[in-house]
């Protein structure tokens, strides 16, 4: 089977034998002893991005997400996406290339990102494909969407999920070229997207990051996650000295990894007035070519709605 023919929510094995399997190996007790806390600035964590952007910045690196339409089928009719964390563009690639009206408006906290994105939708050679990319930089764990995604006026109605007006009412606060004469607001999106996102973002700053997400959403709009999930590969690799957190890490290059269990994902989403639609643990074994070995890897699938009407108003 081809790579991208994977399918990639399923279950391979249960996550609850591989959580008993850990929690009683010895040698890896210290993934659940108290965390020593390490704190970074918004500053420092996007010049870490931007290291590792301009370190893994060949095309080898690069490779599409071509599962995303198999496990978010939602991307094929929706039209406008602000996809959170772009890195080199390997979500917003396949969104373009599948839906000729899709518009992706991109961001990320390195620059360098960016760059490649930009780099690598052009490189598509894909009729129209660069007037459809809008990436732009935010840091949303630290920075409001700008306004012109959703202006204060249309915001307004957007946070108290009733439908948003036909005109626009603020004055633009900051100038965009993806604007069109005389619109202050794209008036928010249809879906976003978080990919393998939120986990980079230290803890104590995603309720805000999650708040921002909802507050630019449509009523019923979507957003679609997925993420490292308790107990994944990955985590199981990092050393001692490299956990700065409960469940979080930090690599050598300075870049954070966050693991998920559900109840994390559930409380996060919930306590900014989402609603849950899917939620599972993808459960996932792959076979490394090279030293035969099998790996298991844990990622966190989840969709997420914005309600239609405001539940206090009922």
């Amino acid at each position: 089977m081809e790579a991208g023919a994977r399918e990639y929510h399923s279950k391979d094995f249960e996550w609850e034998q591989l959580r008993s399997e850990i929690e009683n190996d010895p040698s890896l007790s210290y993934h659940l002893q108290p965390p020593l806390h390490s704190q970074s600035s918004p500053s420092q964590d996007s010049l870490a991005w931007n290291n590792f952007h301009s370190t893994h910045s060949s095309g080898k690196f690069f490779k599409e997400r071509r599962y995303l339409f198999k496990e978010f089928p939602e991307l094929a009719s929706c039209s406008l996406v602000l996809e959170v964390g772009c890195g080199n563009g390997s979500t917003a690639l396949p969104i373009l290339r599948a839906t000729e009206t899709a518009r992706v408006y991109a961001c990320d906290c390195s620059i360098e990102a960016l760059e490649r994105s930009k780099q690598n939708v052009c490189a598509s050679h894909v009729e129209g494909i660069e007037s459809r990319f809008h990436p732009f930089y935010c840091d949303f764990s630290v920075t409001p969407f700008p306004q012109w995604l959703a202006c204060n006026y249309c915001k307004q109605f957007l946070l108290q999920c009733r439908h948003i007006p036909d005109v626009c009412c603020d004055t633009p606060t900051d100038s965009n070229v993806f604007l069109k004469d005389g619109q202050c607001c794209i008036g928010g999106v249809d879906v976003v997207t978080l990919i393998f996102t939120l986990s980079a973002v230290p803890f104590d700053r995603m309720p805000a990051a999650m708040s921002e997400c909802f507050s630019v959403l449509k009523p019923g709009g979507l957003l679609l996650f997925r993420d490292y999930g308790l107990y994944d590969m990955t985590m199981l690799r990092f050393e001692p000295d490299q956990k700065v957190g409960n469940r979080e890490y930090k690599r050598t290059e300075g870049t954070r990894a966050y693991f998920f269990s559900l109840d994390c994902v559930k409380n996060l989403f919930k306590g900014v007035g989402f609603v849950e639609l899917e939620l599972d643990y993808c459960c996932i074994k792959s076979v490394n070519r090279r030293n035969g070995k099998t790996m298991r890897r844990v990622w966190v699938h989840g969709k997420f709605q914005k309600p239609v009407q405001d539940q206090s108003m009922k």
